[in-house]
């Protein structure tokens, strides 16, 4: 493979007709169909507490300030920092934290015993996004991407918001041992959101000559090496990223959008980055039907992860709320909410006592989650955790079921969805999953 070439439209297609081999990002359906064509996830990086967010508990109040028990030298039990409201006519309670996700309650599904099998950041990180806490896997972005496959060929199959990384890193989005044409592809907020995104149209006529030379020689090196499947989806990600130099720079210019939508997002008019941007981006991503966007919020710097004070909590609920509520009024109102499925989760949860002064610690044990849109149950809670929010109380939801069900509303049977790799078939659920039947239509 010629480093750093890119190849003109239809090639891929024409020289793997002529090779006899598949082309690794053709459309395919799924095994049935599904409600759900494309999904918008929505990372929480840091550790979101559900105590303080999606799951009051009025007993953390009346335990407020007394020891937390054996083993827990120092902590005592700590009451939610915000008060909770209903929201909707569902009467879901949200706290204050998220007063504008809250006005769309009829709309989500909230997951309140969400299980993990870990409780470090970069194990849970990688456990939400691949299903493994342990080894190097595939993130659901790839596998979708992998299941369905390209319905624009000028756009990435899954695209990465991303301002910062994530713990963990690029692994929440590589594709691992899936061909490496449904990895995702990062986009960041600023100037150059995509590197060397932008042509000069003056050259526009040498480039296309430099790319039929260079065509020409990746065919070569083809020939040399028919039976390897990675080097066809390398080839593609360059034809990909040649299309994208027409249909990305359209998709990240939001100059045409009206002031009310702008408004909705809370973002600035001419403003290319915050997490209004992110939304938004992802909006438009969605119409030129993307197959999987991640958007994260912040990295593994500052985050929500507060040890020491829970007050770090606001201005990161802050910065997220309006644009999260923005992004499902704007959806539904096109009518796009059926058919997209928004997933909002972090890694894990936070304990139910202190850890540091006025923090809470990792838990992942029971924490929220919630899903909206694509063929799922709106204004409905599912689960439940004990009176002070430590463990699951009924209706345990381990990642891999989440995982499950996020396929089944693509239209997937996820025990199905499999790649043979180093001697058996891998899937995103491992030897685990149940799809969570009662939160879907």
């Amino acid at each position: 493979m010629v480093g750093g070439s890119l190849l003109l439209p239809g090639i891929l297609s024409e020289v793997l007709a002529a090779e006899g081999s598949a082309d690794p990002l053709a459309a395919r359906a799924p095994h049935f169909p599904g409600k759900a064509k494309r999904v918008i996830f929505l990372y929480m990086s840091g550790g979101v507490s559900h105590v303080d967010t999606f799951d009051p508990k009025p007993k953390l109040t009346e335990l407020h300030g007394k020891p937390a028990g054996a083993g827990k030298t120092g902590a005592r039990y700590m009451r939610a920092g915000w008060g909770f409201q209903r929201g909707g006519k569902c009467g879901t309670e949200v706290s204050d934290l998220f007063p504008h996700v809250r006005e769309c309650m009829d709309d989500i599904c909230v997951i309140r015993s969400m299980k993990q099998e870990h409780n470090d950041h970069a194990q849970c990180t990688l456990g939400v996004h691949t299903g493994s806490v342990s080894v190097t896997r595939p993130s659901i972005g790839s596998w979708v991407s992998y299941g369905l496959g390209a319905a624009n060929r000028n756009l990435p199959t899954f695209v990465v918001l991303a301002p910062q990384l994530p713990y963990g890193g690029s692994q929440a989005w590589g594709s691992d041992f899936l061909p490496a044409c449904h990895q995702g592809t990062r986009v960041l907020p600023g100037a150059e959101p995509v590197p060397n995104l932008n042509r000069r149209a003056e050259t526009a006529r040498v480039q296309e000559l430099e790319l039929g030379l260079l065509d020409r020689f990746n065919r070569l090196h083809r020939q040399t090496r028919p039976t390897d499947p990675l080097l066809a989806a390398r080839v593609k990600s360059f034809e990909t990223a040649f299309g994208m130099q027409r249909e990305m720079p359209d998709v990240l210019d939001l100059s045409k959008e009206s002031d009310a939508t702008l408004a909705l997002y809370g973002l600035e008019r001419g403003k290319t980055s915050g997490f209004g941007w992110q939304c938004l981006v992802a909006r438009r991503l969605a119409e030129r039907d993307v197959r999987f966007i991640e958007l994260i919020d912040v990295g593994s710097a500052t985050n929500w992860d507060a040890h020491g004070d829970m007050a770090t909590h606001g201005p990161l609920a802050k910065n997220v709320d309006q644009p999260i509520a923005g992004l499902l009024k704007d959806l539904k109102q096109r009518g796009m909410l059926d058919d997209t499925l928004v997933v909002w989760t972090s890694e894990f949860g936070r304990t139910p006592n202190t850890d540091g002064p006025k923090g809470r610690g990792h838990q992942g044990r029971a924490y929220s989650s919630w899903l909206a849109g694509g063929g799922v149950k709106g204004g409905i809670v599912y689960g439940k955790t004990d009176e002070i929010g430590r463990d699951v109380a009924e209706n345990p939801v381990p990642i891999w079921d989440f995982h499950a069900t996020i396929l089944h509303l693509l239209g997937f049977e996820h025990t199905k969805l499999t790649y043979r790799h180093a001697g058996r078939d891998f899937r995103l659920t491992d030897v685990h999953g149940d799809v969570v039947k009662d939160i879907l239509l």
